[in-house]
């Protein structure tokens, strides 16, 4: 088991967004959070990335705890993610927000970057191939040196993916991935998600809305409901189930 959930709870004030929640994810697993807006969806992954504490339960990765691991060590780990409103740095290129992606993979010191000693510039190579063959793999060589603030919505999507990648993260969260994309721009993510999981070899979360893409890419779904689990299984038995129909999925998409 890569991953593991166990009992995660967080309150904010009042209110419990997640509520005694568990699940495991194993390597090489596409696994899917749906669920409407408020269902907790988002604040697990904020507690996975460490944005949030949770109030109580465990988070462990790889048979270790990261509870209390701190955010900026996240990407160290081994632990990357997305966001679904688009987070580049606007006025650098791809090439540039790729190799930010390669940052956390540093092993010089400030003194050697600062002078550019062998060790610096061993990190610089290392880096700037990595980076050009997450560009290779997502096809974005036409736009290596072009501005993000210039590039269509979902070409910076693609870029986004790729400066995650560029982590080499053995586990990746992906926050609703087709957000503000047309279909086929839709259809385009879920074969890259697919490439990431067979070809890469990187176990995937998402939080997605898009039942289509769900069904093409999920191995298992977790339905979430106010905080609560309501269902964990195949993307068929999930979209079945009769509490997630009555709840928030409709008729239409148990077919």
């Amino acid at each position: 088991m890569l991953f593991q959930a166990e009992q995660l709870s967080v309150r904010f004030g009042g209110i419990r967004a997640v509520d005694d929640v568990s699940f495991g994810i194993e390597q090489g697993e596409v696994f899917a959070l749906i669920g409407p807006n408020g269902a907790g969806k988002t604040t697990i992954f904020n507690m996975i990335s460490r944005i949030y504490t949770p109030t109580s339960g465990r988070l462990i990765f790889d048979g270790k705890d990261i509870t209390a691991v701190p955010p900026h060590r996240v990407a160290a780990l081994g632990i990357a993610r997305t966001f679904q409103n688009i987070e580049l740095f606007s006025n650098a290129t791809v090439l540039q927000n790729l190799l930010i992606g390669c940052h956390c993979h540093v092993r010089a010191s400030l003194l050697s970057q600062l002078v550019f000693l062998p060790s610096a510039r061993r990190d610089e190579i290392a880096h700037r191939e990595k980076a050009e063959e997450v560009i290779a793999f997502l096809g974005l060589e036409r736009y290596r040196d072009s501005l993000i603030a210039g590039l269509p919505y979902g070409v910076r999507k693609v870029v986004e993916l790729g400066r995650a990648l560029c982590t080499e993260p053995r586990l990746l969260l992906l926050d609703e991935p087709s957000s503000g994309l047309n279909v086929e721009e839709t259809e385009v993510m879920g074969f890259w998600i697919e490439d990431i999981k067979n070809d890469l070899g990187i176990t995937v979360i998402m939080v997605e809305h898009d039942m289509n893409l769900v069904r093409q890419v999920s191995d298992r779904v977790m339905a979430l409901n106010y905080g609560k689990v309501l269902a964990l299984g195949t993307p068929h038995e999930v979209q079945t189930h009769p509490d997630v129909v009555r709840a928030y999925i409709g008729g239409d998409m148990a077919a």
